[in-house]
């Protein structure tokens, strides 16, 4: 178990209708193909041991005393195996007969779970059989109320429903996880039928994400009896909404997946709504080895850009989306004031490009004319021919008037003035410029009645990399939540989108130009001062926030999932500095964020101190860097 990951199996073996010992060598075989796998835990159909479709012989003494057999051998099986063994059968209890779940581990039978709710209408018929599960008062390892939980990752704590119980109004899932259960193993004989498939991942979908937990659903497969039905192996295992692994249908065998329970306890812990409640429930303690060797891979995608819908489809939706919500924040705060001027400063970047985007969006909703968007580039020492190029045609194309403010005499004044030596390139030598263009944007919104729109983005807020009272500093900042990652697919959104060839081919060129504060003298025409050589690259700090920030995770645990997700980008070197270089950066520059402005939440994470982050600004770094174990 690496950092919380618990390798979940889900199992379809092979099946005779009714003959034990052939079903029973089937679920051993598979059984040690998971073990050899690495798998902890794996879950078998409803009834995989007899078939779900015996029918009318589940009442036949000879073929549950011959499932008990089975399950005797499959206990005396999983010795050794270190392997959660979930598996189903018939099993006659106090006079009555009951669909249940076996839970078996290191040959010794942890408890029986019966199914809850019994289908009694169309092609099922199981009341005619089995009895509703049950509750015991814990004196007997039978009960619907079981839980299961690794001793040596007490967050690993599992649940078990059977089939028809997900498909309740109410599914006993629901209970098992404010019980504490982070992961729930279902047992499943759903048949197929034309577009059942669907529905069913979305039931396992819908139940990982409400009851926040890992969701693993094994289902009968295609030697089912198909005297009047069609069983499809559909195996799904799920986790917080998100479907991890998926069985191709109509092929018997097993599919894995490794489960972060401790991202589902993390996520819990945030849910204020989530509270747990145990009552009437046993858990049993799952003592495992004391030494178990470590794997050294991971059965998961792990997603470099998690700001960034992989679909194309789903991407474009959402470009449109956060231009939408980002454009009525900024329409609430003018129609708020009366205002119908906007300033901002376009200095042929990403950010203010975006920004510009935003602005006249805005406008449109408004019915209100493009000439009250007044753009304003400011040249200086370290503006370059092609941003300074960009920074005239954008709003030209947009329809938007432009001001050029050259502010190279003004801050040599302010040099000479404070005693500086222009010829000293360090912070004050950057700082003076990005004040006094914040400066002259804020004069000029004074002199138009105008709301200084802010353009720095939630990546920049994160590190710090803004001059304080400076680009850090607007009236509203319309980027703050949108990190640099996804700012670079709004922009290549909106050159996919716009009707001017002109405009996109420009849109296209600020996206090719490198991320730059331009604040020192170009070297022969060209940008200097790259941001991303300085700080590391923004895909790779926009996956630390995502993880540090949405998900909560340890420097460690991020670090390892940094080398999956970059491990043919960079290497393992580089990711350690960079790491090391967010922590000190976000601990260091949470002043900055303490008073920034406002501006629209538009995704999951924000570092607004009225909303998402609230940080002391003198918190230690320490026990993160510590952490990062290098």
């Amino acid at each position: 178990m690496m950092y919380g990951y618990v390798r979940a199996a889900a199992a379809s073996p092979e099946l005779r209708v009714a003959d034990c010992a052939f079903n029973c060598q089937a679920v051993i075989a598979m059984i040690k193909e998971a073990s050899e796998s690495g798998a902890e835990i794996i879950v078998f159909p409803e009834l995989c041991i007899t078939g779900y479709t015996c029918g009318d012989l589940f009442l036949q003494e000879a073929l549950l005393s011959e499932a008990e057999n089975a399950l005797r051998l499959i206990e005396e099986a999983t010795v050794n195996l270190n392997l959660l063994t979930i598996v189903g059968l018939p099993y006659a209890y106090k006079g009555k007969l009951f669909n249940c779940a076996a839970v078996i581990y290191e040959g010794r039978l942890l408890g029986l779970i019966p199914k809850t709710h019994l289908p009694n209408n169309a092609e099922f018929y199981e009341t005619r059989y089995f009895s509703p599960g049950i509750h015991t008062d814990g004196s007997e390892p039978f009960s619907n109320r079981l839980l299961f939980q690794f001793d040596d990752l007490p967050d690993m704590i599992l649940g078990v429903e059977l089939c028809e119980d997900l498909w309740a109004a109410i599914p006993p899932s629901s209970y098992h996880s404010k019980a504490g259960a982070t992961v729930i193993a279902n047992l499943s004989a759903s048949n197929e039928l034309a577009g059942k498939d669907d529905y069913r991942r979305s039931l396992v979908k819908g139940q990982s994400a409400r009851a926040i937990c890992g969701y693993v659903c094994a289902c009968a497969g295609e030697d089912e009896s198909t005297t009047d039905l069609v069983f499809s192996a559909h195996n799904i295992i799920s986790e917080n909404g998100k479907v991890l692994a998926e069985s191709q249908r109509f092929q018997n065998g097993i599919i894995y997946a490794d489960i972060d329970v401790c991202l589902l306890k993390g996520e819990r812990r945030r849910n204020t709504l989530f509270a747990l409640e145990a009552q009437g429930y046993e858990t049993v303690i799952v003592n495992r080895p004391k030494h178990i060797p470590q794997r050294n891979n991971l059965l998961r995608y792990i997603d470099p850009a998690p700001f960034i819908p992989s679909d194309p489809a789903l991407r474009a939706k959402r470009c449109e989306e956060i231009l939408t919500l980002q454009a009525l924040g900024l329409k609430k705060r003018l129609k708020h004031l009366n205002m119908k001027n906007v300033v901002l400063g376009i200095s042929g970047g990403l950010d203010s490009t975006l920004a510009l985007l935003v602005c006249v969006k805005t406008f449109n909703l408004l019915n209100l004319p493009l000439t009250g968007i007044h753009c304003i580039t400011m040249p200086c020492f370290g503006t370059s021919s092609r941003t300074y190029e960009n920074a005239v045609k954008l709003p030209a194309l947009s329809g938007c008037p432009l001001r050029e403010v050259n502010i190279s005499a003004a801050v040599t004044q302010h040099f000479s003035d404070i005693g500086h030596n222009p010829d000293i390139h360090d912070l004050t030598f950057e700082n003076a410029q990005a004040r006094e263009r914040t400066q002259v944007l804020m004069d000029i919104a004074s002199q138009v009645n105008g709301l200084v729109v802010g353009t720095g983005d939630l990546s920049e807020l994160a590190l710090g990399f803004a001059t304080y009272n400076g680009d850090h500093m607007s009236m509203y900042g319309v980027n703050a939540s949108v990190p640099k990652t996804l700012i670079r697919y709004i922009i290549a959104y909106a050159a996919d989108t716009c009707e001017s060839k002109e405009l996109s081919d420009v849109l296209r060129d600020i996206l090719d130009t490198p991320v730059s504060p331009e604040l020192l003298p170009p070297e022969d025409g060209t940008v200097s001062q790259i941001t991303e050589n300085i700080l590391g690259p923004y895909e790779v700090h926009d996956f630390f926030l995502y993880n540090v920030l949405r998900l909560g995770f340890p420097p460690d645990k991020i670090l390892f999932l940094s080398k999956i997700a970059f491990k043919r980008n960079y290497t393992d070197k580089e990711l350690a500095n960079w790491i090391k270089i967010f922590y000190k950066r976000f601990f260091a520059n949470q002043f900055k964020r303490s008073c920034m402005p406002d501006g629209p939440k538009v995704g999951s994470v924000g570092l607004s101190p009225r909303g998402d982050w609230r940080m002391p600004s003198d918190a230690a770094v320490d026990i993160w860097i510590n952490k990062i174990g290098l």
